[in-house]
């Protein structure tokens, strides 16, 4: 045999007494950790010449493995800016991978320029970006640090492991591991923050199924499961009962679908009946297609995400049940879808409102602005609520202005606006106070043959939509979220504990600690 050949022969056996090492060696990894766990702690950033430094769980899992970790990531150079990280496997111990994440500054505090708790925020970030990479790894568990703000890092942790997968076979999902509090620290926050996460991610559910399968039966079947066990009441409105209110501007939007329109009416009591409630109105768009000024083919199948200020309510009232909130919150949520046909609300048509105002319908795209309409003046005669924050995805006009920054707010109070901003500044979920001046106003009311229009000229949509809504509210604090640019895709600049081209169900959190404040302020 020649000898070029006995050399392949024996390269190929070589070959072949690598594969199966590594073959029995992957085999007993897999048998030794069936379910494989991950941990995640955090460094803070490097001052100066000063030593790296990190969290309290983090020395002490450090010690555990004999100081491996912070000899590793020096040797790295990791400098602990916030979201950066490493990943290190085969270490001693109980997890299969350490995922170590920069905290960003030691002792970051409200950063006033950017309206912004950055300890808060650089938490969030450092542990969602660490139980992402381990999911990514395929661990069935994760233990997360609590870092400095357990709460926040149960929130980046759930927000960032969860995304919609509900339409790709099994074999193909990634899995979602089950969260866990590592080390030391308040378990009680770190609860609470699974409950807010939990309660976006819902709404993030709600927001990202395709149209065909979340029609207004579908949303309002979805609403009794989740909250009926929580003991939040769901009240369901057939199309019959719409037209015996004379919701009419409702009904002019849903006609041109054959999916019949439905209205929600849901209660949670966590304190004495007679107690007025905050009352929420979610514009509950199932697919908005534009109607007859149909919307542009790239992109529209977006606008599924229509209804992301009804799945936002949803989210909260979960939460607000969960919390055990001692206030109480009611919610109005109209569900229709708006498609052309011809039946379909036309451009000129008018439509009397429940308080007798004529209101002219000039652009049907502008369709969230009249829907909402005759339920907001329902709500208030019906549950005479202290206070009513509107929510939907009203106006092209705030995505162009603020992006997915933050949700455009208006509001009549000054002291609902500043604690909108208080609660957007804790959960990195920031709102942005827009004008409702009369200037906006009179371009709406100002018409010869009606006495208010659902569009005006100008660019202002999101304030115009507002002005209108403003008319409506006579004499009740009253704030308006248009979350047309953070509450459906975002494609710019995603949270990292979020996920881009996803549905981001926002702003539930920020809501939730609005609702959290006021029944602190009451109690």
């Amino acid at each position: 045999m020649p000898a070029y050949r006995e050399l392949r022969l024996l390269r190929s056996a070589h070959r072949v007494l690598r594969y199966e090492h590594r073959l029995r060696a992957v085999r007993a990894f897999s048998s030794k950790c069936d379910k494989p766990k991950g941990v995640v702690v955090g460094v803070y950033q490097k001052d100066g010449d000063k030593p790296l430094k990190s969290s309290e769980n983090g020395v002490l899992l450090d010690d555990a493995v004999g100081g491996k970790i912070m000899s590793l990531i020096r040797e790295r150079g990791m400098d602990g800016r916030a979201g950066k990280g490493l990943l290190f496997n085969g270490l001693d111990g109980e997890f299969q991978t350490v995922a170590v994440v920069g905290m960003g500054p030691a002792g970051a505090g409200y950063n006033e320029a950017e309206e912004l708790d950055e300890g808060m925020e650089n938490t969030r970030i450092a542990a969602g970006t660490g139980a992402r990479a381990l999911q990514l790894q395929r661990m069935t568990e994760v233990h997360v640090d609590g870092m400095d703000f357990p709460e926040q890092a149960a929130e980046g942790a759930a927000l960032a492991v969860w995304r919609y997968n509900a339409n790709k076979r099994k074999k193909n999902r990634l899995p979602t591991p089950k969260l866990h509090m590592y080390g030391k620290g308040d378990h009680d926050a770190w609860v609470r923050g699974l409950f807010k996460a939990e309660s976006q991610n819902l709404a993030r559910r709600l927001s990202d199924t395709p149209a065909n399968q979340m029609t207004p039966s579908i949303f309002a079947q979805a609403t009794v499961d989740a909250l009926c066990p929580c003991g939040v009441s769901v009240e369901v409105r057939s199309m019959d009962w719409i037209e015996d209110m004379s919701l009419n501007s409702f009904l002019m939007i849903a006609k041109g679908s054959c999916e019949p329109p439905l209205l929600l009416e849901c209660s949670y009591c966590g304190t004495s009946p007679e107690d007025k409630a905050v009352l929420m109105l979610g514009q509950g768009l199932t697919f908005h297609s534009g109607g007859l000024c149909l919307k542009r083919k790239d992109g529209m199948d977006q606008y599924r995400g229509s209804m992301a200020g009804a799945a936002v309510c949803v989210g909260v009232l979960r939460a607000a049940a969960a919390l055990s909130l001692p206030m109480n919150i009611s919610a109005v949520m109209p569900l229709c879808e708006h498609m052309p046909s011809g039946m379909a609300v036309k451009c000129g048509d008018v439509v009397t409102l429940l308080n007798g105002v004529t209101l002219g319908i000039k652009n049907v795209d502008k369709a969230p602005v009249v829907m909402l309409a005759d339920p907001l003046l329902y709500a208030q005669a019906n549950f005479k609520p202290k206070m009513i924050v509107s929510i939907g995805t009203i106006g092209q006009g705030v995505n162009q202005g603020l992006g997915g920054s933050s949700t455009g707010l208006w509001s009549n109070s000054s002291y609902v606006a500043k604690e909108f901003r208080k609660a957007g500044s804790i959960t990195g979920d920031r709102v942005w106070r827009m004008p409702l001046f009369r200037y906006f106003k009179q371009i709406v009311t100002k018409n010869s043959t009606y006495d208010m229009s659902n569009s005006g000229r100008g660019p202002a949509s999101s304030s115009l939509a507002a002005a209108v809504l403003h008319t409506l509210v006579p004499c009740l604090d009253w704030a308006h979220l248009d979350i047309r640019g953070t509450g459906m895709l975002t494609t710019v600049n995603t949270l990292p504990y979020l996920l881009k081209n996803s549905m981001t169900g926002r702003p539930t959190r920020t809501v939730i600690q609005f609702m959290y404040q006021l029944a602190c302020s009451q109690n």
